[in-house]
Formats: C-alpha cells, sequence, structure tokens
C-alpha cells in the first residue's frame, strides 16, 4: 500500500472495518489492501462511500504489522504494510458487515465504540 496520492490529507479515507488509509481513487483504483475480497470497492463509488470515511483521527505508518506492538494495540495484525487511522468514525451498512461475518471477519467497529453498544 503506498502513500495516498493526494498530498492533500483532507481527501483521504479511511476503511471502517481494516482503517487502512488511501485516497478516494485508491479505492475505486485499487480496492481497499486488505478487504477488497469481500467489500468489493474497486471500481464502486457507492461501495466506497458505504465502507469508507473522511472522518478518521491519527495517521500510522506500519512497515512489519505482524511484529509490531502498534499493530497489536490497533488490531492490525496481518494486514498489508501501509497507512492506517487509529480512529475511523462511520457506520458500516449491515449488509457489508454481513459480508465480513460471512469472509470470517470479526468486524469491530474502529470508532471506539462496539457492536453491542449499539443494540
Amino acid at each position: 500500500m503506498s502513500k495516498p496520492n493526494n498530498a492533500n490529507p483532507r481527501t483521504w479515507r479511511a476503511c471502517m472495518v481494516c482503517a487502512a488509509v488511501q485516497s478516494e481513487q485508491q479505492f475505486r483504483n485499487r480496492g481497499c489492501p486488505n478487504c477488497d475480497d469481500f467489500l468489493e470497492l474497486r471500481g464502486s463509488v457507492d461501495a466506497i462511500q458505504d465502507c469508507t470515511s473522511t472522518v478518521f483521527e491519527g495517521v500510522i505508518t506500519l512497515t512489519d504489522p505482524m511484529g509490531s506492538w502498534v499493530a497489536k494495540w490497533q488490531r492490525l495484525q496481518g494486514y498489508v504494510p501501509g497507512m492506517y487511522a487509529t480512529k475511523v468514525v462511520g457506520i458500516l451498512p449491515n449488509e457489508y458487515i454481513s459480508a465480513c461475518e460471512n469472509a470470517g471477519v470479526k468486524y469491530i467497529p474502529r470508532d471506539g465504540s462496539s457492536i453491542e453498544d449499539e443494540q
């Protein structure tokens, strides 16, 4: 995963599932580097709008997601190296939560809340 191709961080978006940070164009061209198999963001403006957010806090760069204590703390172990938000604000639609579950991925909101808080 490379740095978002737009130098203006205000145009960056973060995946609500894995917190990967990219420009909207990168999500459109490449999809999410961790979640595209089940979110299918590549080429879908609607899915990008539903599954990514422009409202996020902090950006960290991971070069060794398997060995980094920061990756463990942020629940990023096993993801590809790259840029990640520390907190992502947004509500992932139920159809995408189901897609996560069907892919064997436990969805945990990255905004500091938990699914149990919402029920």
